[in-house]
Formats: C-alpha cells, structure tokens, sequence
C-alpha cells in the first residue's frame, strides 16, 4: 500500500510542477524542487528553488501572443528505492496554437520532510513547433535558431 502512496504522491508531485508552471505561479512550480534541487534544459543547469524560480518567470521574454499553455503528462514510469526514486515522463505542450513542443522528463526524486520533491530534473526537447509562442529550445539532434 505505501508504494502505490508513494506512487501518487509523486504524480500529485508532478501536477504541481506542471499546472502551477501554466498558471505562471513559479515560486510553487519551484517549490516541487529540494532546496537545492536541479533543473537542466537547453544545455544549461540552474539549482536551487530561488534560481530555479528566476529562469523559468520569462521575466521580460515572454511573447506576448502566448494567451495560454497546458503541459500535458501523457507515460510515466516510476521507479521506487526507499526514500528515493526515478521517473521518466514524457509530456507535450499545447498553446493556443496547437502543439508547440514535446519531450520527456528524466527525474530523480527524493523523500523530505516536506514530501517527494525533485532533487534533479532533465527535460529533454524532442520536437518544437517552427511557429512556437515560446523561446527557441534545443531539441534532441539540433541547435535552436
């Protein structure tokens, strides 16, 4: 029973990344993060959830023709090992364009006091949209423009 516990806690865990992420709530999108946790995407890492809350804001880069977006979980595949686990998720990104960008998380998560949190976060980009509402990503096999 504490496994399929664990299990949710860590999908709930997931939901809280992504749904705070579209709602533009990033300082609770950074919570899901240890303290010191590490998120890396385009070939860059930033650790830390003040950090972590400072990359992701789109301070002064968000376009404004982005009117909406929804991170859609589709496979997960979660692994436990006492207070610690991986998980390999893959998601894709819907604005108020269509699809914009898919891919795959590549997490290692860890029990605290606080619940599971992220200790490390990979994203990796397989596909973006030539007309994305959002900043160039690199993608698996190419450079961003």
């Amino acid at each position: 029973m504490s496994e399929t516990v664990d299990r949710e806690a860590i999908r709930h865990l997931m939901a809280v990344y992504n749904i705070n992420g579209d709602r533009g709530r990033i300082d609770a999108l950074a919570g899901a993060f240890t303290e010191d946790g590490t998120i890396e995407f385009s070939g860059q890492a930033t650790s830390g959830r003040a950090a972590i809350a400072a990359r992701l804001s789109g301070k002064g880069t968000r376009n404004p023709a982005l009117e909406l977006s929804r991170h859609h979980l589709t496979t997960s595949l979660i692994e436990l090992d006492g207070d610690t686990a991986t998980a390999r998720s893959y998601f894709q990104v819907v604005t108020n364009q269509g699809l914009d960008h898919h891919g795959h998380y590549a997490d290692r998560l860890v029990r605290t006091a606080e619940g599971w949190r992220i200790a490390h976060r990979s994203v990796r980009i397989d596909y973006q949209s030539p007309d994305t509402l959002f900043a160039p990503l690199h993608v698996r096999g190419r450079t961003p423009a």
